[in-house]
């Protein structure tokens, strides 16, 4: 199903997905959303542009294999949950918060970097699993 309106529509709506799967992202150590959510969007994103322009050109836009991101989202999401164990005397998944806020992201904390680790497990374990059945379909 490559209409040349689906393919016309998907090339604007990569990048607007994506950024808006940045704003979840950013969005979840304050309010509703975060890493997970933020996850999906992005997966989403990809599928759609597989969906219009092919896997092989989609896999040429992400540049990484999916299975990548898995285990360098867990190794950033385990980091960020011993930071407070290495760095102080607290205890394991401590919230540690920076004392001067960035401008347009906020207060950067432990939370921020858990959640990326998590936005990273979620888009690599969706994209291998969806191309993993387009290839063999």
């Amino acid at each position: 199903m490559r209409t040349l309106i689906l393919k016309s529509a998907s090339s604007y709506l990569l990048p607007v997905l994506l950024l808006f799967s940045v704003f979840i992202l950013l969005r979840g150590h304050y309010l509703p959303g975060g890493g997970f959510v933020g996850g999906l969007v992005a997966a989403i994103a990809f599928v759609l542009d597989a969906f219009s322009n092919g896997l092989d050109k989609t896999k040429v836009v992400l540049k990484v294999h999916p299975g990548f991101l898995m285990p360098l989202g867990l190794l950033i999401a385990f980091l960020s949950g011993i930071t407070p164990i290495l760095f102080s005397d607290l205890p394991l998944m401590t919230g540690l918060w920076a004392d001067d806020p960035i401008p347009v992201i906020g207060a950067l904390g432990s939370a921020l970097f858990f959640d990326l680790g998590v936005y990273l497990v979620v888009i690599g374990a969706s994209l291998t699993i969806i191309f993993t059945i387009s290839e063999s379909a």
